[in-house]
């Protein structure tokens, strides 16, 4: 039976340094994913291993399917093996010496359930992952991917009411990863799982996950869609973290609904989006996707700048742009690379795609 999953107020303190969770607080409603997103030391495995139980919270309140599993203040803390959770880790976490089968039915086992019964859940779960053929085979003799399919078939073959994912393909090859990537939400979909996962790669969080969780020094900075994540950032860190890279200064000068005119020096102003509550006069910074930016077209926010490196990648190319006395990124599709290093060109910033955020002279991203 599939489970809710709520975190209130956490927070985790190591003997010496800030916090490894700072007051951390999201709800995972039953059948949903929840990807943490972060760099590495942000403080998501750290809060995946709190609702797993495998490490005690300083304080704050963790429910699952409505009971209270962590809260140091009233002094409850049930164990792992009564949570009743799937995990899949890093690596792959097999048994060497069983077939794939003997490892998918050993959590059965403990559970006193018919062999009869446990054999069709077992075959059940086994078509799901894509391991039929396979079932019989030494688990050594499977790829990484194969052993990690292994491994996740084990954790749900059971239907915990919580699955907790921490990287699990992190050790896989870049094909693989891609392939299991896609597959994974496929199958957390059809079994109707309520799940927790935790990455640092983009990419894995806007494919898998119903909503993303970005997370930096201990800190959830921002619980949304992928789409809010990708195209309504919090703020710069979540913004530069998630791919727009480009940084661009300048003062608020005016404002109409969500959009306001920055001058970004010498008489040169454009159009952006208000994330923020700013005031007129105001430093701020804009951040800007690569694949935002449109070289060689005119209309607003329309400036020249100078093209200034070519990196030719066959399916896209990326073009290292002059702007302002700032070098850009433009990230261009397709497998024709149009323009010339050394060229001036006229350079498109659409306003929707240009995001402004209070300067407070602090680095963004580090």
């Amino acid at each position: 039976m599939t489970a809710t999953l709520d975190v209130t107020n956490l927070r985790k303190q190591f003997a010496i340094g800030r916090p490894a969770i700072d007051g951390v607080s999201f709800g995972v409603p039953a059948g949903e994913i929840v990807v943490l997103l972060g760099p590495s030391g942000c403080g998501k495995t750290t809060t995946l291993r709190c609702v797993a139980g495998l490490e005690h919270p300083t304080s704050g309140e963790i429910s699952i399917a409505g009971r209270v599993v962590s809260s140091p203040e009233r002094g409850i803390l049930v164990p792992p093996r009564s949570r009743d959770l799937g995990m899949v880790f890093q690596s792959y976490a097999v048994w060497p010496h069983m077939t794939v089968r003997q490892n998918v039915v050993y959590p059965l086992k403990h559970r006193k359930i018919a062999r009869t019964e446990a054999n069709r859940k077992v075959d059940e779960v086994l078509a799901l992952v894509g391991l039929t053929e396979y079932a019989d085979r030494p688990v050594v003799a499977l790829s990484g991917g194969q052993m990690q399919r292994v491994a996740l078939a084990r954790s749900i073959v059971y239907r915990p009411q919580l699955l907790l994912l921490d990287e699990p393909l992190s050790n896989l090859d870049a094909k693989l990863r891609l392939r299991l990537r896609d597959d994974l939400r496929v199958i957390l979909k059809q079994t109707g799982m309520t799940a927790l996962y935790v990455t640092h790669d983009q990419a894995e969080a806007v494919v898998l996950g119903d909503r993303i969780g970005v997370m930096r020094d201990g800190k959830l900075l921002q619980m949304g869609t992928p789409d809010q994540i990708y195209n309504r950032p919090a703020d710069l860190f979540v913004a530069n973290f998630t791919g727009a890279t480009n940084e661009l200064t300048g003062t608020l000068v005016a404002r109409n609904g969500e959009f306001g005119v920055v001058d970004f020096g010498d008489g040169r102003k454009g159009e952006a989006a208000l994330f923020h509550a700013l005031e007129l006069g105001e430093k701020v910074r804009i951040a800007v996707r690569p694949e935002n930016i449109r070289i060689g077209q005119n209309g607003a926010n329309a400036f020249a700048a100078q093209v200034r490196d070519r990196r030719y990648q066959g399916t896209q190319t990326v073009y290292e742009i002059d702007l302002f006395g700032r070098r850009l990124e433009v990230l261009e599709l397709g497998t024709a690379a149009r323009h010339q290093v050394g060229v001036e060109a006229s350079v498109s910033l659409p306003r929707e795609g240009c995001w402004a955020y209070r300067d407070t002279g602090q680095p963004s991203y580090d």
